[in-house]
């Protein structure tokens, strides 16, 4: 049985202050962000999609507005698509600047492999395959969609391609409103698709 999962990221944000706003409230879409979801809903348009899971940030569920609208489905929120947990919320952490010039919050840097600063890879790894395979089991036989942030549907990809989970945050192939595929013969996965209807990004802009 071949069911495919799409793991769609949020569009840009309006973020005017350049901050990290990780998990914090109020962070809706900026007008380029919604004519990305736009296109996303265009690309998803014609799949067979019968399930529709969304994180519960405001970004995501205002991404998922124009593809819930494109496929008729009813979006269900899943806290485990959730953006990853970050001790910088709140700060400027640009490099040579903002947070990372403080001594106070060095201690945070120690285990970049962890990542020592937020969520550990592989708990984020762990809570996103939950998601998906609760995704391919709902549409099993057709397609779903799940809407999530950028570092935990690149962590999966890592973790299912079995790849080392950290990495360069620049080398990152998740764009703002790109569609990452993944594709189940019944529960085995047989292969990973990207596409970027919403066009190219910085993975390290603020914003995204």
């Amino acid at each position: 049985m071949r069911t495919t999962v799409h793991l769609v990221r949020h569009g840009e944000v309006h973020n005017p202050e350049g901050i990290l706003y990780g998990r914090l409230p109020g962070y809706g879409l900026s007008d380029t962000g919604r004519e990305q979801s736009k296109r996303v809903a265009l690309h998803l348009a014609g799949a067979d999609a019968t399930a529709l899971f969304v994180s519960p940030m405001q970004r995501a569920q205002e991404t998922a507005e124009p593809v819930a609208a494109a496929l008729g489905l009813e979006p269900v929120t899943d806290d485990r698509l959730i953006e990853a947990a970050n001790e910088f919320e709140g700060q400027h952490v640009s490099v040579g600047d903002g947070a990372l010039r403080k001594p106070e919050y060095w201690p945070l840097l120690r285990n970049p492999f962890r990542p020592s600063w937020g969520e550990p890879y592989l708990e984020i790894a762990h809570r996103m395959l939950g998601v998906v395979h609760r995704a391919r089991a709902a549409a099993a036989g057709h397609e779903a969609v799940c809407v999530s942030h950028q570092l935990p549907i690149w962590t999966l990809r890592r973790f299912m391609a079995g790849q080392r989970l950290w990495h360069n945050p620049t080398h990152r192939q998740c764009s703002l409103g790109s569609v990452t595929s993944c594709v189940f013969d019944d529960e085995s996965l047989v292969d990973i698709a990207y596409a970027e209807p919403g066009g190219a990004s910085d993975p390290t802009a603020t914003g995204a």
